[in-house]
């Protein structure tokens, strides 16, 4: 399993246009096993993303899928900063996708 925490920082007021953008361009991702945005309880512009794959070359390949494309695209002038939190090896806990 591979992991991926990321924070984003909308530019201001944009935080919901980015949510949207982003909950539609990254569903059917070959390996996602989880892809979760949580809105930062202290700072209305961050976008928290967490993602579990199956493997880090699914993720990879995600960046080449033409709705992530899209997204990304749709989602680049919205966003005032990104940064890779962490990469992570997820093995358990409520709600952890199974490998099967």
């Amino acid at each position: 399993m591979y992991g991926l925490i990321a924070k984003l920082t909308a530019v201001p007021n944009k935080r919901e246009e980015l949510i949207k953008i982003l909950e539609e361009g990254t569903k059917n991702m070959p390996g996602c096993r989880s892809y979760i945005l949580a809105k930062d309880a202290a700072d209305e512009n961050v976008v928290w993303v967490t993602e579990i794959w199956d493997r880090a070359e699914s993720h990879d390949a995600s960046l080449s899928l033409a709705t992530v494309k899209d997204s990304v695209a749709r989602a680049k002038p919205l966003i005032a900063g990104f940064e890779k939190v962490a990469v992570t090896n997820p093995v358990g806990g409520v709600g952890f996708p199974s490998a099967s």
